[in-house]
């Protein structure tokens, strides 16, 4: 489900931007969908919890399927750049809204002492389609053209889609089955009660995390403008694609060491190290003006995931138990709306100069990794007893 649903959705998702110029928005609105994509994933991390905890991981992801493919659909029938944002309602949610409910599987299904392994696995498969989809999309759209192409790749995202759902509730067992009667109304559904459990190492962590993610969604939806073209050798789509590649394949190659040494030792440093890499990118990315120079620029932000699955393990440790799928999406709700006002102010920034965009991200990244590194939790693994 993740390969399939994911492959769909980065060979349409990643050119967003320029899908949106082309039909005749301006780069202002690239700015806006990029704050509405971090709304969104705010504003359903909290629900996909509750609903995960409620009805089950399997009833709960099949919705969320439905709702990616009428977003995919939309976005097909109506080639304007207000139904993008209409579309963009639906299937920028699958993500946001099917994220805890995965963790919560992971959470699971294993101990304490694979979780972090888990997670990468699950990161590392998420990487698959991160890293072709956007070379496929960038093919559709040199060979058919941005508008066409475009509509082509919604078209076999969504076919990707409906193959999900189908194969998910053939594939993955009901875990309603072994619940005893009355769970389902035990799921907290009030934010404001479940964030009086929230431990002081989760809030310090979702501070520092919030700093980061400032420092990456300022620039976020205009780096592919950026390499496209405002350098002095700008790349094509494709090209643009292939860098996108090289960001995922470095991701790749980091998850499984790294899960291996976090589940064995303290979480807290390869957290940081995390934290570095998103700080450097924006400076370095700055600097870069052509494509060589730009795939040692993805090959840092591919490094960027170092420790992302650590942290994600890091916060269902933290998070109370009976309540982890929800504590994840209270977690992502808080962050993500703090985190939108940055994709608005990347776009008034941007207007200024790219310059003023990268250098503020990079101010960011530097206070947030301070943070963690003065006040981040830093958990030894506890080995189960058999």
């Amino acid at each position: 489900m993740i390969v399939l649903v994911g492959m769909g959705e980065r060979m349409a998702e990643r050119f967003l931007p320029v899908y949106l110029v082309a039909l005749g928005g301006g780069e202002q609105l690239v700015g806006m969908l990029n704050a509405m994509d971090n709304l969104l994933s705010a504003l359903y991390s909290f629900p996909g919890g509750y609903l995960s905890d409620r009805f089950g991981i399997k009833r709960s992801l099949l919705l969320f399927n439905l709702l990616a493919m009428l977003g995919f659909l939309i976005v097909i029938v109506i080639p304007a750049w207000p139904a993008v944002f209409v579309g963009s309602v639906f299937f920028l949610s699958w993500t946001a809204i099917s994220l805890p409910a995965t963790m919560d599987l992971v959470a699971k299904a294993l101990p304490k002492s694979k979780r972090t392994m888990g997670v990468s696995m699950h990161s590392l498969l998420r990487r698959v389609p991160m890293a072709l989809g956007p070379m496929i999309g960038g093919a559709f759209m040199v060979r058919w053209g941005q508008l066409t192409g475009m509509r082509l790749a919604f078209g076999v995202a969504l076919f990707m889609a409906m193959l999900a759902a189908i194969m998910q509730q053939i594939l993955i067992e009901d875990d309603r089955a072994g619940r005893k009667s009355g769970d389902e109304s035990k799921a907290e559904k009030n934010p404001l009660r479940l964030y009086r459990e929230m431990s002081p190492g989760l809030r310090n962590l979702l501070v520092s995390d919030i700093l980061i993610r400032f420092c990456e969604q300022i620039p976020y939806a205009y780096v592919v403008l950026w390499c496209l073209q405002r350098i002095i050798s700008p790349v094509d789509e494709f090209q643009f694609g292939v860098l996108s590649a090289v960001e995922m394949v470095t991701a790749m190659l980091v998850y499984i060491p790294v899960a291996y040494l976090a589940d064995r030792g303290t979480k807290k440093p390869f957290v940081l190290m995390t934290f570095m890499f998103f700080t450097l990118f924006p400076l370095v990315l700055l600097l870069t003006q052509s494509f060589w120079f730009l795939v040692g620029a993805f090959v840092l932000r591919g490094l960027k995931e170092f420790g992302e699955p650590t942290r994600k393990a890091l916060i269902m440790d933290l998070a109370p138990e009976g309540k982890k799928a929800a504590m994840f999406g209270l977690y992502y709700l808080m962050r993500d709306v703090v985190v939108s006002i940055a994709a608005f102010g990347g776009a008034y920034l941007w207007m200024i100069s790219p310059q003023v965009n990268f250098l503020t991200a990079f101010g960011c990244g530097v206070a947030g990794t301070l943070w963690f590194a003065l006040r981040g939790v830093d958990m030894p693994q506890r080995r189960e007893v058999n």
